[in-house]
């Protein structure tokens, strides 16, 4: 059976007396891609940041890559953990390459006196190469675009090789162009690394990739249904989710999706 990476057991979250996430089972193997859909404050980014072991549960139990949140080092396993968030808070200007290459010390800036092996160096420049970014590797990070630098950092996320990829809403702010090169970059990583698991966070399904596996609905802090993306993204299910008719229609893997006219 294909190895487990991700699973929670009735994960709840709650802030403040006010309960965030509620009832959460998950199971992610290795070589899926999910898709984490929901209206804005369903608790999407929380339940990232759990399976990222960036949030306790309050209750119940989440094991990322086989080790139990609040039995383990979270900095060490947030390292075999690549995390994608476009609010990234660089603010040097670093070049692409030095940038890709802070993924390996998990850190904002380079560290002082660290210096990459000739291997790592010459795994930086696969991935940008990978990611369309070859002709940009000497940019610096405030002259990129906003899809340029979301490229940037999945090439940086996967430079320790992790087995699990997080996706914090990697198309906002891109425009059409941006946000077809985000995913046809993704579509290459998924060939490129077949076994590597994938978690993206959205509420446009039309960013989402072709080859997304599964998908989980959130409503208010609550799974409405997940598994398998052809029986859980139907119009029904989604209209539910997001609280209005909605008509869904998916060509060529994509999906695209518009309020239905009522009878």
């Amino acid at each position: 059976m294909t190895a487990v990476v991700l699973r929670a057991e009735d994960a709840h979250v709650v802030r403040d007396g006010r309960p965030i996430l509620q009832k959460v089972f998950l199971t992610v193997r290795a070589g899926e891609h999910w898709a984490l859909l929901g209206a804005n404050g369903a608790g999407k980014s929380t339940l990232l940041g759990l399976l990222g072991a960036r949030v306790h549960p309050t209750r119940g139990t989440v094991e990322v890559l086989g080790h139990r949140l609040g039995r383990v080092d979270l900095r060490e396993l947030r390292a075999h953990v690549g995390h994608v968030d476009p609010r990234h808070p660089l603010g040097s200007p670093l070049r692409v390459r030095d940038v890709v290459l802070t993924g390996l010390t998990n850190s904002v800036e380079p560290l002082p006196r660290w210096r990459p092996t000739s291997e790592q160096e010459e795994r930086a420049e696969r991935l940008i190469r990978t990611l369309g970014l070859a002709e940009r590797r000497e940019a610096r990070w405030p002259a990129l675009s906003q899809g340029q630098r979301g490229r940037t950092l999945i090439a940086r996320a996967l430079m320790p090789e992790p087995r699990l990829l997080l996706l914090d809403e990697p198309a906002t702010g891109l425009d059409l162009p941006g946000r077809e090169r985000l995913i046809g970059a993704l579509e290459e990583l998924r060939r490129d690394h077949p076994r590597l698991a994938t978690v993206l966070v959205t509420h446009h399904l039309e960013e989402l990739p072709p080859h997304t596996t599964h998908a989980l609905l959130l409503r208010e802090g609550r799974p409405l249904a997940d598994g398998p993306v052809a029986e859980v993204l139907t119009a029904d299910r989604l209209g539910t989710c997001f609280g209005l008719p909605l008509a869904l229609e998916r060509r060529d893997g994509r999906w695209s999706v518009r309020t239905a006219r009522r009878a």
